[in-house]
């Protein structure tokens, strides 16, 4: 499974270019990183390759993901998940409604429920299988926000700034189970961010104005 993007320049609703052009290839089992300021058009990016791009912006280049052209795909079928910096936990579900939600609808009846609680066990939060979003700690959202989006098997993460409202001891500790859980799935993951610590250690991260690539 890899992301590739070729040539792709992104122009917003006035004409001008916003970004681009940009060539990435994402492997799978790793982050890769596009880093810049507010408004150069990462989460911009996110949105075209997940299908979701506003109306007025126009594009061009080639979208790839494990062999497939994405560009002309409706976004639920493009198979890629999405992580952003606020968890998006339904509040009238509880935990483990949350991520049976997620769940595909092959998996059927008592089924759902049971793979549910069996990747609450994994990540160690069993014990919050009947909680609600606004009885649980922002880190425990976030977890359960990440292990939503992975039990819908996409075919590619992209993470939006996921680090944002945690605090620095906790925005550490979740980057490595982030890392982590993107290994153990193998699946490529794009992350745009503002801040160099994100960058995974070893990963690849460009630098606006996307001129520039280091390995983290």
């Amino acid at each position: 499974m890899t992301l590739l993007l070729k040539e792709i320049t992104i122009e917003s609703p006035n004409g001008n270019t916003l970004l681009g052009p940009l060539n990435i290839e994402a492997l799978p089992g790793e982050v890769t990183t596009l880093m810049g300021p507010s408004g150069c058009g990462k989460s911009t990016l996110l949105d075209l390759i997940a299908g979701h791009l506003s109306d007025g912006f126009k594009y061009s280049g080639h979208i790839e993901l494990c062999g497939d052209v994405l560009c002309g795909l409706p976004a639920h079928e493009r198979q890629v998940g999405i992580l952003f910096q606020d968890d998006l936990l339904f509040p009238h579900l509880n935990v483990w409604q949350n991520l049976a939600f997620a769940i595909p609808n092959k998996v059927r009846g008592s089924a759902r429920e049971k793979l549910a609680l069996s990747t609450l066990d994994s990540i160690g939060l069993n014990n919050l299988a009947n909680s609600f979003p606004d009885q649980i700690s922002g880190g425990q959202r976030a977890r359960i926000s990440l292990s939503r989006m992975l039990l819908a098997k996409p075919k590619l993460a992209l993470l939006d700034e996921p680090y944002n409202k945690l605090d620095q001891e906790l925005r550490e500790q979740f980057r490595f189970w982030v890392e982590e859980q993107i290994r153990i799935a193998n699946i490529p993951a794009l992350m745009v961010t503002h801040d160099k610590a994100d960058v995974p250690s070893g990963g690849l991260c460009l630098t606006w104005p996307w001129e520039n690539a280091y390995a983290g």
